[in-house]
């Protein structure tokens, strides 16, 4: 099988979010998927296949370590970048057809990719003495995605002092946890956690800015936005909200090229 590594959400190699990219003739059994995901040790190994059917172009399914995910951005951007940079797809555009999340559209433009995702809107929750605990400090506001908890901070100091407590985020009723603020330069910033899929910090996540883009949108009334994930290695997008879509502009480069020999 051929291999690609990519660093999402940046133009710097060393940066933003790396995901493996493995194209594939027809599916392997998932625990063979799972295990090279394990083997690359990536928050995200990214497969897909290409179909001969209407609709859609390619197939394409997520990995981290430990589970198969439903939704993911920064392994989406690399397989478009695969697609478009070293596999010859023709065509400005792809649609990836997948089991959760419906068709997710990439489209290329210079030098960028613009990602189509559902947007994954938040409800308040309350801020808990358990959640606290897990980051480390108090958010002033909490809301709830379907698949995480939205915490929201005064400033990006706050956010970059986020101390997450592996064992204590494994006990919140939740699949991830994002941290955000307000930004100087980006209108706004966050942080992801996600122990429960073996990946403490995610470096840079699209999925998560599904839910954020909307939450920033509707507080500053303005629907296209500056992102930045804090995280160690950093990342940047651009993000526009339409309705129920987030659109999730980024750039990707190549890290390395190679084979799995199974």
């Amino acid at each position: 099988m051929k291999i690609y590594q990519v660093d999402a959400f940046t133009s710097r190699l060393f940066s933003g979010n790396p995901a493996a990219v493995v194209p594939l003739e027809v599916w392997a059994p998932d625990d063979k998927l799972l295990a090279i995901a394990a083997e690359n040790n990536l928050s995200e190994t990214a497969f897909f296949v290409k179909r001969n059917d209407p609709g859609s172009d390619y197939h394409l399914r997520w990995f981290t370590p430990e589970v198969e995910v439903k939704l993911c951005g920064h392994a989406t951007l690399a397989s478009a970048h695969v697609l478009f940079e070293h596999l010859g797809h023709k065509g400005d555009s792809i649609t990836f057809s997948t089991q959760h999340s419906g068709n997710l559209i990439a489209t290329k433009q210079a030098d960028t990719i613009t990602l189509d995702f559902p947007a994954r809107p938040c409800e308040p929750a309350e801020v808990t003495t358990a959640l606290v605990r897990a980051l480390g400090r108090q958010p002033a506001e909490v809301y709830r995605s379907a698949t995480n908890l939205l915490c929201v901070f005064e400033s990006k100091k706050d956010v970059h002092e986020v101390e997450p407590d592996p064992k204590a985020l494994m006990a919140i009723d939740a699949f991830g946890v994002i941290a955000t603020a307000p930004g100087a330069s980006h209108d706004f910033v966050s942080r992801y956690f996600a122990p429960k899929a073996g990946v403490l910090e995610d470096p840079v996540t699209g999925s998560a800015h599904c839910t954020l883009a909307p939450y920033w949108a509707k507080r500053l009334g303005k629907n296209r936005l500056a992102a930045r994930q804090v995280s160690r290695r950093g990342g940047e997008m651009v993000c526009e909200v339409e309705g129920d879509r987030v659109r999730m502009i980024g750039k990707a480069v190549t890290f390395l090229e190679g084979t799995i020999r199974i």
